[in-house]
């Protein structure tokens, strides 16, 4: 009886949810009668499909390295900061989208489409190379052997991901409409968000019981689950345009680099790019010290400091919620991204003061801060870059925010882990004093550092901020839950 009453059930359920107004359906207010909410949803999959990737290089591979497969540590940083060298060529990559002269007159679609080919081949030889570097492979061979197919494999995957998702935001900012636009970026960035969260915990299931067979299945399966994801999410979503590609035969093509001397030459460009890239390390060099520090300092077990990660990811949720309402009122996008940044200050001063009051629940306020007020940056940040270049060259803007973004999130995790070792060193040999010689100091030096870059972030970011916000959209200041980011 029971498998009789499903079906009816679930008909019901269906036929009663697609009946519910918008207000009441999540991520409603981001669609558009160009963008429809199913293929906003679909679209947005390329972001999910880069916090899976991200998960399984920054977190998993990187333990699995080290811990299982007795890496050198330095030489796993040098593999995982290897994407990092391509991140400056996203501002051309965003050109060419611009500029393709297709048959079919798509511009997106096929940079996306090649990136996601790109990352399907490194992560489909990566296990295999991994193997060979750890000196687990049947065959013996040279140490340069492994190190060079790692490196190619990393290479490939930072570039077939920095290439999908310069096309793909590029490709959301084009179907967007502008009142819909701040929530299409807040949900792309829920998605990235999600995409991680899932990823991470679907790894620590499938890794549980680790062997090198057990790698190139999860691996390879994750190889699998970006290419099908990706496929998904790009079918149809941008029409063939054979006007635009006829018109694209008789306008002369303009080079990139007269195209990016015209940009660049924008003292509000550049300023938009260095408050970028000053602000992203700010808030991305304690990555790396964060759960250490709660370790060390304030003796927190393992699973408490990795709960430390679910409070950074629930405050960059409530951010990006808060920043989708926000911007949906008409509040300039720099603005909120200011708001990040001071909001930022009291986060970090947070953590600096839990060690010398002992404050766990202190520590753990800070890092809820440090997630909210980063994620009120970074969706200020993103949207600015989309209005930064109107028109035919807003894939190139794009690109050169991903790309400073990219490189500063890199740098600062370097730096931050470098000054922690070298401050600390110093401190417990009793150079910086008497009264700083303590554990604690070399942490205390980050987070100083991080609070001086957002205080410069604030001089740069500043003469950028409108005096005044645009008009708001009546159609997204609605509240329930089709507030949540779309």
């Amino acid at each position: 009886m029971k498998p009789a009453n499903r079906k009816p059930m679930a008909q019901r359920v269906i036929r009663a949810w697609s009946t519910l107004g918008p207000e009441y359906l999540p991520f409603a207010d981001a669609a558009s009668a160009d963008l429809p909410l199913p293929r906003l949803l679909r679209l947005s999959l390329f972001k999910f499909t880069m916090g899976v990737t991200l998960a399984l290089m920054l977190g998993t591979l990187n333990r699995v390295m080290i811990f299982e497969l007795q890496v050198s540590a330095w030489l796993v940083a040098l593999m995982l900061s290897l994407p990092l060298l391509v991140a400056p060529f996203r501002a051309i990559t965003g050109f060419q989208s611009d500029t393709l002269r297709s048959a079919f007159g798509w511009k997106r679609v096929p940079f996306m489409w090649g990136g996601t080919l790109v990352q399907f081949f490194g992560l489909g030889i990566m296990p295999f190379a991994l193997l060979v570097l750890s000196g687990g492979g049947a065959v013996p061979t040279p140490d340069w052997v492994g190190q060079g197919a790692a490196a190619l494999s990393f290479l490939m995957v930072g570039a077939g991901l920095q290439t999908s998702q310069t096309a793909g935001l590029a490709l959301a900012t084009d179907q967007a409409s502008d009142a819909t636009r701040p929530r299409v970026v807040a949900l792309m960035y829920v998605m990235l968000l999600l995409g991680t969260v899932l990823g991470s915990l679907a790894f620590s299931v499938l890794l549980a019981d680790f062997s090198p067979q057990r790698l190139v299945q999860v691996v390879q399966g994750t190889a699998m689950f970006v290419l099908v994801f990706n496929a998904y999410a790009l079918w149809k979503q941008e029409p063939r345009n054979p006007a635009r590609a006829a018109a694209m035969k008789t306008e002369p093509a303009m080079p990139f680099r007269q195209a990016w001397g015209r940009f660049i030459e924008n003292p509000r460009s550049r300023r938009f790019l260095w408050a970028t890239g000053l602000g992203t390390m700010a808030f991305n060099m304690q990555d790396v010290v964060l759960e250490p520090y709660g370790g060390e300092i304030l003796h927190l077990s393992v699973s408490a400091t990795s709960g430390l990660t679910a409070l950074l990811a629930g405050g960059a949720l409530i951010g990006y919620i808060l920043s989708a309402r926000s911007l949906a009122r008409g509040i300039d996008p720099l603005r909120l991204a200011g708001y990040g940044t001071v909001l930022g200050l009291p986060a970090f001063a947070a953590v600096i003061l839990a060690a010398p009051m002992d404050a766990s629940w202190l520590f753990r306020l800070g890092a809820f801060g440090i997630g909210f007020s980063g994620g009120l940056f970074a969706v200020g940040t993103l949207l600015a870059a989309m209005h930064l270049e109107q028109g035919r060259f807003v894939g190139m803007a794009l690109g050169a925010w991903g790309a400073v973004q990219a490189l500063a999130a890199g740098l600062s995790m370097f730096i931050g882990g470098a000054l922690r070792d070298s401050v600390s060193t110093l401190a417990t040999q009793g150079a910086l004093g008497n009264a700083l010689a303590q554990p604690a100091t070399g942490y205390s030096a980050v987070y100083h550092l991080e609070m001086l870059l957002l205080f410069i972030t604030l001089i740069a970011i500043g003469p950028l901020v409108g005096r005044r916000a645009t008009s708001p959209n009546p159609e997204t200041t609605r509240l329930g839950l089709a507030d949540l980011p779309g």
